[in-house]
C-alpha cells in the first residue's frame, strides 16, 4: 500500500478517557488516474459529534501483486489501529458506502474479522444538482468530497445502534426477523469464508442441495418464539445470513410476545427436562390461553393473503420451538403438507407434522412419537459470528473492561484476569444447568487448595449468560444463585465468585470464554448444549456431566493426557462440521428438498447429516470428524 498524499490527517489530540467507543465511516472516490489511485475519507464519530476525519490518497503496488482492494484494506486497518492506540478508543461500528463495496468487496468481512467492527453498507449521495429548477441536463452538479460522504455514512450508521452500543433485532412486516437489519449489516460477504470452516466433502454436499433448491425455487419459513437471547435465535440468525449468501429463499418469523404465555411454555419446558415442581401441570386453562395466543398470531400475521402460511407461501415450514407446535394444526387446516420441527408439548398437534427432528440424546423423544418419524440433528453454532471468531488482545481487553464496569454497576466482585485464572460456566440461568453443583464443586476445589497448595493463587469462578424474553425463570435462578453464595460456607471465597446476567453482546461472551482457563458444563438435564463445542473449538478443556448430548461432544478427550495443553489441542481437533452453521444448513436443505418434492422422510432415528450424505452420494471419508453414532436410542418407546 502506498500513500502518495494525505490531504487531511487526524488532528484531534489523544483523549484522556481510555476505552471510549467510536464509530467511523469510510468512503472513497473511484480511480481517477492510470495508476489506479483512489482517495479515501474516514470520519470518526463518538455517538454525539463528528470528532475527527482523514482524507488520504491510496495507490496499489507497494508490494508485488498488491491490488487496489488490498491497498484499501491496509490503509483502513493501519489508520484505525493508529487512532485506537493514540486515543485508547475501541471502534464498534462503521458505515461504508456502496462505492467502497464495489472496489473492495470484502472490506466489511475484513473489518469484522480483523478489528471487530460491525459494518453497515449504506447508500450515500456522491453528487447533487446545485439548482433543482434547471432543466435536466443543464443543471450544475456538485460533487461531495470524500470527507462529506464519510460524515454522512457515519451519521446513518449511528441510527442502527441501540442499547449497549449493539444493533437491536429488526422486526419487519408480518413479524419477520430482518437478520442483520435486512442485510445492511454485513459480517460475512463471501462463501469462501464459510467453505474454510468445513471439510471439502461437507462443502460439496452443501452445494449439491443449494443448487437443487434454487433450481426449484423452494421457499422455506422458520417459526420460533424470540429473535434474540436463546440458542434457537442464535442458530437462526447465522442460518439466515448463510442462506442469503447461498441464494436460498428462507424467512424467519416470530410471534408477538406474551409474558403470561411464556410462563406457561417455560413450565412445559421444565416438565420435559424433569426439573419442574412436582405439581406443575399443563392444565386445560393454560392450554386454552396458549391456543388463543398462537391462533391470534397465526391469523393476524401469517395465514392471511400473502402470508408465509397462506396458499402460495412457504413450501416447507419449520417449527423451531416448544412454544410453537400449536401452529401445525392451523397450517394443516389452511393447506396440506407442512414440515415441522418441535418438542413434545402437545402430541395432538405435533403428530400432524411430517418430520420430528430430535437432539441426538438417549430417551429424548416421548414414546408416543413413531420412530419412523424421528430424525437426528444436533444444535449448531457459527464459527464466523461474534460468539466464536478469534479476536485481538486489544478487543479482548476492551470486553473485559466492559465486563468489569457491569460487575461494578451490579455490585458484583470483579474478575482479576489476567492476574489470576478463572473457571467459567457460560449458560442460561435455568433449573437444568446444574448451577448449585458448580458452586459446590468450586467450594470443594478451594478447600483442596487450602490443604494441598496453600501458597498458590487459586482460580476464580465465573457463572454468566444471556437472558431471553421467553425465559421467566432466569431472574428466579439468578436470585437463587446469589442467595446460595450468601451462605456462611462461602464466606471465605465469596469475593472470588462472579455471577452475572449480561446483555446481548456475543463478543463479550466470546471474550469471557476465550480467556477462561477451564470451562464447565455441569447440567443435570440437557438437550445438546452447543456451548461445549464452542469451548472445544477455542481449545478449552471442558469438565462436564454426561447429561443430554454433551458426551457426544467431549468423548474424544477421555483417553487424552489430562495436561491442559494436550487437552486443548485435542479439543480443537474434536469439533465436527455437524455443529457449525454450514453442517446445520446442509441438514435443513436436505429436508427441504425432500419435502418440497412431496417425498416422505422416514427418519427411523437416523442422523439427518448421514441421510443427506447418502442421498447426495458423498460418503464420509476417513479422517473427517463427526459426532459418535453408536449406542443411541432417542425414543423412550417404539411407535409403529
Amino acid at each position: 500500500m502506498s500513500v502518495i498524499e494525505e490531504s487531511y490527517s487526524f488532528d484531534s489530540q489523544p483523549s484522556i478517557e481510555r476505552h471510549t467507543e467510536r464509530r467511523r465511516s469510510i468512503v472513497l472516490q473511484s480511480p481517477d488516474d492510470a495508476c489506479g489511485c483512489i482517495e479515501i475519507g474516514l470520519s470518526i464519530h463518538d455517538g454525539t459529534y463528528s470528532i475527527d476525519f482523514l482524507v488520504q490518497r491510496v495507490c496499489p503496488g507497494a508490494a508485488p501483486g498488491e491490488t487496489i482492494s488490498m491497498a484499501i484494506k491496509e490503509a483502513v486497518r493501519s489508520n484505525i489501529a493508529y487512532f485506537s492506540e493514540e486515543h485508547h478508543g475501541k471502534f464498534i461500528g462503521a458505515g461504508i458506502t456502496s462505492t467502497m463495496i464495489k472496489l473492495c468487496p470484502d472490506i466489511a468481512s475484513f473489518l469484522w474479522r480483523e478489528l471487530d467492527i460491525i459494518v453497515m453498507a449504506l447508500n450515500v449521495l456522491e453528487t447533487a444538482p446545485v439548482n433543482s429548477d434547471q432543466e435536466p441536463g443543464d443543471e450544475e452538479i456538485f460533487v461531495f468530497g470524500v470527507d462529506e460522504q464519510a460524515d454522512s455514512a457515519v451519521r446513518k450508521a449511528i441510527m442502527y445502534f441501540g442499547p449497549q452500543n449493539m444493533p437491536p433485532p429488526s422486526i419487519g412486516f408480518r413479524n419477520k426477523v430482518e437478520v442483520d437489519t435486512g442485510g445492511i449489516i454485513q459480517l460475512v460477504q463471501s462463501l469462501d469464508d464459510y467453505s474454510k470452516t468445513v471439510s471439502p466433502e461437507t462443502w460439496k454436499t452443501v452445494l449439491h442441495y443449494a443448487s437443487a433448491l434454487k433450481k426449484k425455487k423452494v421457499k422455506i419459513a422458520f417459526f420460533s418464539a424470540t429473535p434474540q437471547g436463546g440458542g434457537v435465535a442464535l442458530m437462526r440468525h447465522a442460518l439466515m445470513r448463510y442462506f442469503r449468501l447461498l441464494g436460498i429463499y428462507a424467512q424467519w418469523f416470530i410471534p408477538k410476545p406474551s409474558p403470561a404465555v411464556f410462563r406457561i411454555t417455560k413450565t412445559n419446558h421444565n416438565i420435559l427436562q424433569g426439573v419442574a415442581a412436582p405439581d406443575a401441570r399443563f392444565t386445560a386453562e393454560k392450554q386454552e390461553k396458549y391456543t388463543e395466543w398462537i391462533t391470534f398470531n397465526a391469523r393476524r400475521y401469517w395465514l392471511s393473503h400473502g402470508g408465509p402460511l397462506a396458499e402460495g407461501g412457504a413450501d416447507v415450514v419449520v417449527i423451531d420451538d416448544s412454544q410453537m407446535p400449536g401452529l401445525i394444526p392451523l397450517i394443516k387446516e389452511a393447506r396440506p403438507d407442512p414440515s415441522g420441527r418441535g418438542l413434545e408439548v402437545l402430541w395432538e398437534r405435533i403428530k400432524l407434522a411430517d418430520v420430528f427432528i430430535s437432539h441426538p440424546v438417549n430417551g429424548f423423544v416421548p414414546e408416543d412419537i413413531p420412530a419412523n418419524m424421528v430424525a437426528l440433528m444436533p444444535a449448531a453454532t457459527d464459527w464466523l459470528d461474534g460468539l466464536n471468531k478469534t479476536m485481538r488482545d486489544w478487543d479482548l481487553r476492551y470486553y473485559h473492561h466492559k465486563f468489569r464496569i457491569q460487575c461494578h454497576e451490579r455490585r458484583m466482585p470483579n474478575l482479576s484476569y489476567p492476574a489470576r485464572d478463572y473457571i467459567a460456566q457460560i449458560a442460561r440461568f435455568d433449573p437444568s444447568k446444574g448451577i448449585p453443583t458448580v458452586l459446590e464443586s468450586y467450594r470443594k476445589l478451594r478447600r483442596l487448595y487450602v490443604e494441598k497448595r496453600p501458597y498458590a493463587s487459586p482460580p476464580q469462578l465465573l457463572i454468566c449468560g444471556h437472558g431471553a424474553i421467553d425465559d421467566p425463570d432466569a431472574s428466579i435462578i439468578f436470585d437463587n444463585t446469589v442467595e446460595h453464595i450468601d451462605q456462611e460456607e462461602f464466606d471465605d471465597i465469596r469475593e472470588d465468585i462472579v455471577v452475572m446476567r449480561i446483555g446481548p453482546s456475543d463478543q463479550l461472551l466470546n471474550a469471557l470464554l476465550s480467556t477462561a482457563k477451564i470451562v464447565l458444563q455441569l447440567s443435570s438435564r440437557e438437550g445438546f448444549e452447543v456451548k461445549v463445542s464452542e469451548a472445544l473449538h477455542k481449545g478449552k478443556p471442558v469438565i462436564s456431566t454426561r447429561a443430554g448430548g454433551i458426551p457426544l461432544q467431549v468423548f474424544m478427550l477421555l483417553n487424552e493426557e489430562r495436561k491442559w495443553k494436550a487437552m486443548s489441542e485435542c479439543a480443537k481437533r474434536s469439533v465436527s462440521d455437524e455443529v457449525g452453521t454450514v453442517g446445520n444448513a446442509l441438514c435443513w436443505m436436505y429436508l427441504a428438498q425432500k419435502l418440497a418434492d412431496g417425498e416422505t422422510v422416514r427418519g427411523h432415528e437416523k442422523w439427518v447429516a448421514d441421510m443427506a450424505r447418502e442421498d447426495a452420494g458423498v460418503a464420509w471419508k476417513e479422517g473427517e470428524t463427526r459426532l459418535p453414532r453408536g449406542g443411541l436410542q432417542v425414543s423412550q418407546g417404539h411407535g409403529a
